[in-house]
């Protein structure tokens, strides 16, 4: 079988820790995002897993139609970028799923056992409005639970541990949710 030629284009992220690559011609996912910590956690995706294997990789996401790499603190992006490239065409090559869509969680928007209104309405917010802007920027924001006027949210991708992320969530998250749904007086990362 012959190798399909792969254009991956680069993005800079506001996390210098962080770079987003995106494969235009190719779906990643279907529908939302899967974020790797571990090179445990990435046995369920094959695209992770190669990536996680890289030394200096210390977390990705795989998105749609990209992935978010981030590195560790004594990784090179000079030598990361290269190997980041090769196992992105590497993996389209191979046509396996870049996620084990069995290991997937329901997606953000599905209604979960004992969730409330309220709850519906956040998460519609952060999925019409706020995830698909956070993604530009190779990261996501994932729904935990509203408690005592609280929205408990988990930064990924290049989100988590970017300088920026704090202004993101206060400035821009919690500003639009408590602009929608008034009963949120703060929210909070995990």
């Amino acid at each position: 079988m012959e190798a399909k030629s792969v254009d991956i284009r680069l993005e800079f992220t506001p996390n210098p820790n962080a770079l987003k690559y995106v494969v235009d011609d190719h779906v990643l996912m279907e529908r939302g995002t899967a974020s790797f910590t571990d090179r445990a956690a990435a046995e369920s995706s094959p695209l992770a897993n190669r990536l996680m294997a890289i030394p200096g990789v210390a977390a990705c996401m795989v998105g749609s139609n990209f992935v978010s790499v981030t590195k560790s603190d004594d990784g090179d992006w000079e030598v990361l970028d290269t190997k980041t490239r090769d196992a992105l065409k590497a993996h389209v090559n191979s046509g396996e799923p870049a996620v084990n869509p069995l290991s997937l969680e329901k997606p953000a928007s599905t209604i979960r056992e004992g969730e409330t209104e309220l709850d519906r309405r956040i998460r519609d917010v952060l999925d019409r409005d706020i995830r698909p802007a956070v993604a530009m920027d190779g990261g996501d924001v994932v729904f935990e639970k509203f408690e005592n006027g609280v929205v408990y949210l988990y930064m990924q991708g290049a989100c988590a541990g970017c300088p920026s992320s704090t202004a993101t969530l206060k400035m821009g998250i919690e500003t639009r949710i408590r602009a929608a749904v008034p009963e949120v007086q703060e929210v909070v990362a995990l």
